[in-house]
C-alpha cells in the first residue's frame, strides 16, 4: 500500500511539473511492486491519470500555460490512436508490451539527453 501512495503521489507531481503521463511512474510501479500484468498497469494508469491531468491542467491554465485550441486538437485527434493503441496492446503479449514501453522510455530519454543537456555542450 505504501508503495501504491508513493507512486501515486510521485506520478501526479512529475505529471504536474513536467507534463508528462503519470504512466510513465504508474505503469513500472504497479508492474514492478505491486505485481499488476503489463496489459492491466497500461489500463490502469490510464483511468489514474484523468484526475492528475485534469488537477494539473487546471492549475497551468490559472497560471496562463495551457493553449486550449492545442489541447483541444491533440486530444481528440488522439481518441482514434488510443483505441487503436488498445486493440495493439492487446494483440501483443506481456513481455513484448515490456519490451516496447522499455523502448519508449530509453528512446525519449536518448532524445531529451541528445537534443537537451548534450547539445549545450556543443
Amino acid at each position: 500500500m505504501i508503495v501504491a501512495v508513493l507512486s501515486g503521489l510521485l506520478g501526479g507531481l512529475i505529471a504536474g511539473m513536467l507534463g508528462l503521463g503519470g504512466g510513465i511512474v504508474f505503469v513500472p510501479a504497479m508492474v514492478l511492486f505491486l505485481h499488476i500484468s503489463q496489459h492491466q498497469a497500461e489500463g490502469t494508469s490510464l483511468l489514474a491519470i484523468v484526475p492528475v491531468s485534469l488537477v494539473g491542467a487546471y492549475s497551468h491554465y490559472r497560471h496562463g500555460d495551457v493553449r486550449l485550441k492545442e489541447g483541444i486538437q491533440f486530444g481528440l485527434l488522439a481518441l482514434g490512436g488510443a483505441a487503436a493503441g488498445v486493440a495493439l496492446a492487446n494483440l501483443l503479449s506481456a513481455r513484448a508490451l515490456k519490451d516496447a514501453f522499455a523502448a519508449l522510455i530509453l528512446y525519449v530519454a536518448y532524445r531529451l539527453l541528445r537534443e537537451g543537456f548534450l547539445s549545450q555542450s556543443r
